[in-house]
Parts: structure tokens; C-alpha cells; sequence
């Protein structure tokens, strides 16, 4: 800690070739990266890779640039390393008699990586050219991948350097859909252990119908090979309009996560997130601003019905819902008794729908955040919230709710309340927004 502290980069150069565990975890030191402190680190590794008869002492199998364990260095680092690789402890009684590592075992570097801008960060440009150099030698792992600004060039060459079975959350954003899908679906496809991938933001430039439906078959072909997925994000759905079942019957591995925001979908997209078992264990369903006023919600009604027993979060909030489509999904979401979450604020209720809502919300006894738009009859000309007839009802609504259960956290009307600046993120014991 003194030598990361002081950065003296011999010392560190030094310490790394006598790292006597498996693993060394030096992301919570580092917090971020610094180059020479980065090049001293390397440099060690470098001399312990190019030998060809290595140290019988050297034990390490995995440097983390991560910051995952704050507390590792307050305490023994040699129980925290042999914990780390349950193979590691079975060993325990013969790692003396241990002569070295085996030679073609690849050293594992573990890193987050962030795309942000160009050029490159120094540290992660200089950390993927020395990996580069050494490949078959040593593998760079990412948990993590997130892309923001970064030209798809760069991204492509970050990913043929990086081993793409080690990256369990992939996040994409500010890119065309069909260039990601000409120029990624091969790496997607090797993503095997991906878990949670994010598209946030990614823009279509095609009027073609036909060929929008080619390009999302082809990276619908891509779930056919993630089999450990969990979570599927996807902000600015409009690409996927009249295409969505191509994607869904794709999916291998039940999801626990489905995010389809911003845009619009057609009655057919909807009809088919009922039809197909991937979906049939959703913990997380958020469809908002998903605009769904001019089509029937039976299907989606059948859906909350399908999932009802797992459902702990539904966002549906500013997708338009008007009060004459809510008796579809009104029985569906009364039998949903895990929810803790329910966003349905910035839609079109009647003062009688809105009561009706409430009164079907009875059996869920762990609803503890809850947000609902304002009764039509308070909105002015401009559709704002006359606040004169806006409180009275409220304060019914209220009224009407207690006497089927108890709310916790509850939000009638716009949000973050105009009245005392609260908002349905902050942590409140209760909050009835009055």
C-alpha cells in the first residue's frame, strides 16, 4: 500500500514477481488507473512471462484491475487469495510441492473497461498493446463493457483483444442499429456467458421495411447463442417495430429482466411477449415511454397474468395508456402479488379509472413505491395540473386506497412533486406527496 501510495515503481516492478497467491486484486488501490504505476506492474509480469523456466515460487493466475474489494488489504491477504479459486485451497497442502506453473497457462487480467472518448484512455491503450504483444500468454478478461462516444473502429479493436466469453455485461449507446449489427454480431455471438446487454440510444436510418426485418433477423440469430442471459435492455425500441417476435423467440434462457423503452410498438409486438416461455419467469418488465394508446393491451394483460408470480417491478409509465384500455390489464396485474415497483404515472385517467386501479391493487401486500398520473379532471386546457382541483382529488384517491391497504411510498400526480420536491428515487418511510 505504501509502495502505491508513494509510487515507487521498482519496489511495485519487484512485488509482483514475488506475489506468492493466486490472485493479486489491486483495482481497489489503484482506483484509477495511473500510467506509470500501470507500466512498473507490467513490466514485472513482462520478465515473469518471457522466462522460460518460471520462479517455483510464482503462484499468480489473475491480476485485477478491478475495484471489487475495498477491504482486502485491512486484512490477510493469504485466506482472501485462497478463497478466491476453490481449486486453489483444494491444493492448499501441496503448494509447496508444487514445481511452477503449468508453461501454456495464460495469465488472466481481469479490468472494467469504459469507452468514453477519443483517443482511448492512455492507461487502457497502453494496458491493450501489451496484451496484444503477449496473446497466447495472456488473456485480458472484461466483466464489464460499456461503450459510450467511441467510433465503432476502436470498439471492434478493443474486442478482438479482449476474450469475449470473460464479458458478463456488455452496454452499447449513440450508435446506428444497422452498422451494430453488420459490424458486432460477430463478436455478440461470442459472448457466451453474457448475462445483461444494454442497447441505449442506438438510432435507425432506414425507411426500408424489408430490409430492417433482414437486419433484425440476423441480430435476432445472435441469442440463439446466449444462453446464460438475464436482462435485456433495449432504449429507443422504435427499430424493432412489427419485427419484436423475431427477436423474442430467439431468446434461449428465461429472462429475469426486459426493458423495451422509448418508441413505439405495434399490437402484433405486444401479442407476442405473452406467447413464448423465455419471458414466462420476468422479475422486471419496464415499458415505458413505449407508447401503447392506440392498440388493445389484452395481450399485455395476458402476460402480467403469465409472469404474476415472479413480477417484483412494472414500469409503464408515460406510455399514453388511456383510461378506456386499462380493464385489460386490470386482472393481470391484481394476481402479480411479488410487486414491489409499479410506475403508471404520465398516462390518460378518468377520476373513476384511476379509483378502479387502486381498488385492484388490494392483494399487493408488498407494494412499497407506487406513482399514478393525475386525474383528467384536474388538467387545464394545457394539460397542467390545476392544483385547486387537483388537491381535493388527491386527497380522495388517497382515501380510496386506504381502505383497501395500506400504501408505503405513493405519488399522485406530476413527479418530482411541484409541491415539496420529492420524487419517487428517494428513500422515504412514507410519502404520500399531499
Amino acid at each position: 500500500m505504501e509502495a502505491f501510495s508513494r509510487r515507487h515503481f521498482q519496489t511495485l516492478t519487484v512485488m509482483v514477481q514475488a506475489w506468492p497467491f493466486t490472485c493479486l486484486p489491486l483495482g481497489s488501490l489503484m482506483k484509477m488507473l495511473h500510467l506509470e504505476t500501470l507500466k512498473a506492474l507490467l513490466e514485472g509480469l513482462h520478465m515473469l512471462l518471457t522466462q522460460k523456466v518460471r520462479p517455483r515460487r510464482w503462484k499468480l493466475q489473475v491480476l485485477d484491475l478491478r475495484d471489487v474489494d475495498e477491504n482486502f488489504w485491512a486484512i490477510w491477504p493469504g485466506a482472501w487469495a485462497l478463497s478466491c479459486f476453490p481449486e486453489a485451497m483444494s491444493k492448499k497442502e501441496t503448494a509447496e510441492d508444487c514445481p511452477r506453473m503449468e508453461e501454456h497457462q495464460p495469465l488472466k487480467v481481469f479490468i472494467d473497461v469504459c469507452l468514453k472518448e477519443i483517443p482511448q484512455d492512455e492507461c487502457l491503450r497502453y494496458l491493450f498493446q501489451w496484451v496484444y504483444q503477449r496473446r497466447g500468454l495472456v488473456h485480458l478478461c472484461c466483466s464489464k463493457l460499456v461503450n459510450y462516444l467511441t467510433p465503432i473502429k476502436y470498439l471492434k479493436k478493443s474486442l478482438k483483444i479482449i476474450h469475449l466469453n470473460s464479458i458478463q455485461e456488455l452496454e452499447i449507446r449513440n450508435m446506428s442499429w444497422p452498422q451494430l449489427i453488420r459490424k458486432l454480431r460477430c463478436f455478440l455471438k461470442e459472448m457466451k456467458n453474457l448475462r445483461k446487454l444494454v442497447f441505449s440510444r442506438c438510432h435507425h436510418y432506414t425507411s426500408d421495411n424489408e430490409l430492417e426485418g433482414r437486419l433484425v433477423a440476423k441480430f435476432s440469430s445472435v441469442f440463439l447463442r446466449l444462453e446464460h442471459l438475464q436482462l435485456l435492455k433495449i432504449k429507443v425500441i422504435t427499430f424493432f417495430s412489427g419485427h419484436l417476435e423475431q427477436l423474442i423467440r430467439c431468446l434461449q434462457n428465461p429472462l429475469e429482466n426486459l426493458e423495451l423503452t422509448c418508441g413505439y410498438l405495434l399490437e402484433e409486438d405486444v401479442k407476442c411477449l405473452s406467447q413464448y416461455p423465455s419471458l414466462s419467469y420476468l422479475k422486471h418488465l419496464n415499458l415505458s415511454y413505449v407508447l401503447l394508446f392506440r392498440i388493445s393491451l389484452e395481450p399485455l394483460g395476458a402476460l402480467l397474468e403469465k409472469i404474476a408470480a415472479s413480477l417484483e417491478t412494472l414500469i409503464l409509465e408515460g406510455c399514453q395508456i388511456h383510461y378506456s384500455q386499462l380493464s385489460a390489464i386490470l386482472p393481470g396485474l391484481s394476481r402479480c402479488s411479488q410487486l414491489t415497483t409499479f410506475y403508471f404515472g404520465r398516462n390518460c385517467m378518468s377520476m373513476d379509472a384511476l379509483k378502479d386501479l387502486l381498488r385492484h391493487t388490494s392483494g399487493l401486500s408488498k407494494l412499497s413505491l407506487e406513482t399514478y398520473p393525475a386525474p383528467e379532471e384536474s388538467l387545464n386546457s394545457l394539460v397542467r395540473v390545476n392544483w385547486e382541483i387537483f388537491t381535493p382529488l388527491r386527497a380522495e384517491l388517497i382515501c380510496t386506497l386506504r381502505e383497501v391497504r395500506q400504501p408505503k411510498r405513493i405519488f399522485i400526480g406530476p413527479t418530482p412533486c411541484p409541491s415539496c420536491g420529492s420524487s419517487p428515487s428517494e428513500e422515504l418511510e412514507l410519502h404520500l406527496c399531499c
